[in-house]
């Protein structure tokens, strides 16, 4: 207060200033937003054995890649897929969720010397394997050719040759090329005779694939893009 008994105006104004710096101090600026996270792809490479079904709609084929549960059972889902039925060279996306966001790998048929040779690639379009048929060894029982490169070279081929002809002739029966090929039948891959992988259709009549792989070292997107190929590829 000034010698006229005023209060100082800038006194009050400095002890304004006071108290809002007291304020702000007081109060903690909130806490930031959390950074968005991307969802990251199943680890299917610590897997052994997965379940592959497949329901039909009028235009494609849908697939649902689930790890096996110990009781042959489907598990956690890690791959879904849709094969377009009127596909004149089999196209295949495999993607890590429903969404189709996310691709784990993708084939698509090109004219090679022993017909068509598919190459799987990954999101970015790099090529990490490839398989086709043995036209010449699958006269009676079908055979493929899966290499990925610089690990292996698979050759797989039904094993019994009474489904193998059954199913030869099924695809000429009139008719029945619309019908699924309910008997079971198996595949064994061997690489130099030492068994590696099996992919085996179950009994049933919906169509649904057991992929056993016995190597570690078998890219698992490689062995479930080619069990795609088995169904997508043939006709039964």
């Amino acid at each position: 207060m000034d010698s006229t008994g005023t209060q100082s105006s800038a006194g009050t104004g400095a002890e304004k200033d006071r108290a809002a710096t007291s304020l702000t101090e007081a109060t903690p600026a909130p806490a930031p937003d959390p950074a968005p996270t991307t969802a990251e792809a199943p680890d299917i490479q610590s897997h052994d054995t997965f379940v592959i079904r497949k329901t039909l709609s009028l235009t494609a084929g849908e697939y649902v890649v689930s790890v096996a549960r110990p009781d042959g059972s489907e598990g956690e889902p890690v791959a879904y897929a849709r094969e377009k039925r009127l596909s004149l060279r089999g196209q295949v996306t495999v993607d890590t969720d429903a969404s189709r966001k996310s691709v784990l790998a993708a084939f698509k048929g090109r004219d090679h010397e022993v017909g068509y040779m598919y190459d799987v690639r990954d999101a970015s379009g790099q090529s990490f394997g490839s398989f086709y048929e043995d036209a010449g060894a699958s006269f009676l029982r079908r055979t493929w050719q899966v290499r990925q490169p610089g690990t292996m070279k698979l050759t797989g081929r039904e094993r019994s040759r009474v489904v193998a002809f059954v199913r030869f002739v099924w695809e000429f029966v009139p008719y029945l090329e619309y019908v699924p090929f309910i008997w079971p039948y198996r595949f064994k891959y061997n690489e130099s005779g030492k068994p590696l992988m099996t992919v085996t259709k179950k009994l049933g009549l919906h169509t649904r694939y057991v992929l056993e792989i016995l190597a570690p070292d078998i890219d698992r997107r490689l062995a479930i893009a080619h069990t795609l190929a088995l169904d997508a590829l043939e006709v039964d």
